[in-house]
């Protein structure tokens, strides 16, 4: 490999390669760009001086810090690793199930490799991608992710470069799919040497991660488009989440979002295989998913935080801050139906109008849906999962309404056997003082919820992260089993029956009553019915319909009357002709 940076904010730019002795000057190339006149070997650390300064920074596109953020870089060949994948054609996401993933916590060891061993469980539960939190590099050893500094890398903690292609290999071997998270909205803040390269950041305006990546920069807009086709291209990913795309502020004519889309699809037909591109947004917009000639971004599919929302009120009874809209169950009924709650209608959390409506001519599929997740879980107090305040029926109505969604289903990881790990916020921040800032923002920001502060643990304590490891001794004992079981019944009867698979908008039915506190959603044939309350509801049901899946044994279905048990969900099909 031959050192190249883009560094326009350097007079001077040098080589330190200690492998080859003194620094090597480095050549202006125009437009930024510096390069050496030197090659460098698989393995060989090296850095670059700018300025004449007494250190050395490490490579803005670095592969790999064996030592972390703050120190050299090393030469990583992507094209080294053989590849066992060569009859892998890729996964399309419509009809499939997502399985989010924290590496440093989904097992013991917290690796990639570790990883790896435990795949066979997310096949016989029946998921279809895997996506992983952020893996690129960040200070300190243990972390969520977003608070990456070198977007190329992969953290060394978790194996590096050289074990995420293992990783991607043994999905792949698996039948599994790879969707990787990537933050390309902001830089941690501890180990971010890119502002001393270049205008990577507008200092002048922020976000609330801290400063704006500045897209006015034709190069910095590169760097992204390059590091989102690196991970899909030399990793073999299938797609990528790409974090808070609201906080991505472009002013070109052609957006980010929509550049990235059309690089993505180039290489997708390079390559003869589908990829994938998931937006999280807060501004319910479907102006992301849209088809590009219809004035969208054409992106894959898109979050819907309302359909979490909406769910988990009913689930809870959690009306504090942003739940405080969802209360009624017709929040449930209008977001499993037209995907948005908030499409034009006021938001009491935000003191304003909020959202646009989705054509009902875009495919379900394009929403991705869940009841937990790595945010509404570990952005709460307590970091506690549902496992921890619903009972066995809720927590198999959480199952249903998920898996049983008109959107793309999401898991995380735990969910599927009622984890009784919390999963909590928890950094590893050298430097004491972000540390302390860290804490201080979170209990603030708790206290905008509502919620209790005392119960907040301290992110930078090691135990914190310690017990948000799962705990895998415990899915098949008890009502861990059982849950278990009933996410599986789940996932096949989600593949058995087309209707639940049916990507029109227009196909969709549904209902509730707010007294007796029962839901019902209607997709072609198959109802999804679900009774929120501690007591028994007797319903009308169709003639000559079948119960498919139950909850609780103590549910019936004779002529044309259900009777639902308390916390208890059905899905019933009528015979068609």
């Amino acid at each position: 490999m031959i050192p190249e940076v883009w560094a326009p904010r350097a007079a001077a730019v040098s080589l330190r390669a200690p492998a080859r002795g003194a620094d090597s000057p480095m050549t202006a190339r125009g437009g930024g760009w510096w390069r050496a006149q030197v090659a460098l070997r698989d393995g060989e650390e090296y850095g670059f001086v700018l300025d004449g300064a007494d250190h050395a920074r490490p490579d803005p596109r670095s592969r790999r810090q064996p030592r972390g953020v703050h120190d050299l870089s090393a030469v990583f060949d992507p094209a080294a690793h053989l590849w066992g994948d060569s009859a892998w054609t890729g996964r399309q996401l419509a009809g499939g199930v997502v399985y989010e993933m924290h590496i440093g916590t989904f097992t013991p060891e917290g690796t990639l490799d570790a990883a790896a061993e435990r795949l066979d469980h997310l096949v016989d539960l029946g998921v279809d991608f895997v996506e992983l939190l952020p893996v690129n590099a960040f200070n300190g050893v243990h972390n969520w992710g977003y608070d990456g500094v070198l977007w190329y890398a992969v953290h060394e903690a978790y194996g590096g470069p050289a074990a995420y292609q293992r990783f991607v290999d043994a999905c792949h071997a698996a039948g599994l799919g790879v969707i990787q998270d990537v933050v390309h909205n902001h830089l941690g803040p501890s180990g971010n040497y890119l502002p001393e390269f270049g205008p990577y950041l507008r200092d002048a305006e922020s976000n609330t991660w801290g400063s704006s990546v500045d897209l006015d920069e034709d190069e910095v807009r590169r760097y992204i488009v390059e590091n989102a086709l690196m991970w899909l291209r030399d990793h073999h990913v299938d797609g990528l989440r790409l974090d808070a795309v609201h906080a991505l502020k472009d002013r070109r004519e052609v957006h980010i979002l929509q550049e990235l889309a059309e690089a993505v699809d180039a290489l997708s037909a390079h390559l003869g295989r589908p990829l994938t591109l998931i937006a999280e947004s807060d501004m319910n917009d479907a102006r992301l998913i849209a088809a590009r000639e219809a004035g969208g971004y054409g992106l894959t599919a898109q979050w819907s935080d309302d359909y979490h929302h909406a769910a988990h009120v009913a689930l809870t009874g959690e009306t504090a801050g942003y739940y405080a809209d969802f209360a009624p169950l017709s929040a449930l009924v209008k977001a499993s139906t037209r995907g948005f709650f908030h499409d034009g209608t006021w938001s009491s959390f935000r003191g304003r109008a909020h959202g646009h409506p989705i054509d009902p001519r875009i495919p379900t599929w394009r929403l991705v849906a869940f009841s937990q997740d790595h945010d509404q879980i570990g952005n709460r107090a307590a970091g506690d999962r549902l496992s921890q305040s619903l009972d066995e029926g809720g927590l198999a109505i959480a199952a249903v309404l998920t898996v049983l969604a008109p959107f793309t289903p999401m898991l995380f990881m735990g969910e599927e056997w009622a984890a009784s790990t919390p999963w909590q916020f928890f950094t590893s921040h050298p430097e004491p003082e972000l540390g302390e800032a860290t804490a201080r923002g979170r209990k603030a920001e708790f206290a905008r919820m509502g919620w209790d502060e005392s119960v907040v643990p301290d992110p930078q304590d090691p135990e914190t992260f310690s017990r948000s490891k799962l705990r895998w001794d415990e899915k098949d004992a008890g009502a861990h089993g059982r849950i278990l079981a009933l996410y599986r019944a789940l996932l096949a009867l989600r593949r058995e029956r087309p209707e639940l698979t049916d990507p029109d908008f227009r196909h969709l039915e549904a209902s509730a009553d707010e007294d007796q506190r029962w839901y019902r959603l209607s997709r072609g044939a198959v109802e999804i019915i679900v009774n929120f309350s501690p007591t028994e509801v007797e319903l009308a049901a169709t003639e000559a319909a079948d119960l498919l899946l139950a909850t609780d044994e103590r549910a019936r279905l004779e002529r044309s009357r259900l009777t639902l048990p308390p916390r208890s969900a059905v899905v019933t099909a009528r015979a068609t002709s």
